[in-house]
């Protein structure tokens, strides 16, 4: 496996384990159980962001073209019109 390959899966992996955490924070009826998970979330959180910038300097993960100012509006726009 290559260096692009390993870091792609830890971060494949890191933001599976934050989609499984909110589902399992939000059926938590134990505050302390609800709040271990948290801080596991947050930890998941914290190292997705170091790997992130890690794929990002050594070119392995190009991010989506930024959105334009009208975009951004358009999506707050059509998120906000149903309330």
């Amino acid at each position: 496996m290559t260096d692009k390959d390993i870091t792609n899966d830890y971060l494949n992996g890191l933001n599976a384990s934050m989609k499984g955490y909110a589902g399992y924070i939000s059926d938590a009826n134990n505050q302390a159980l609800r709040q271990t998970l948290v801080n596991l979330r947050n930890g998941d959180e914290a190292r997705q962001k170091k790997v992130y910038d890690y794929a990002l300097q050594k070119g392995h993960y190009q991010p989506p073209q930024v959105a334009s100012q009208q975009e951004i509006q358009q999506v707050k726009s059509e998120l906000t019109s149903d309330q």
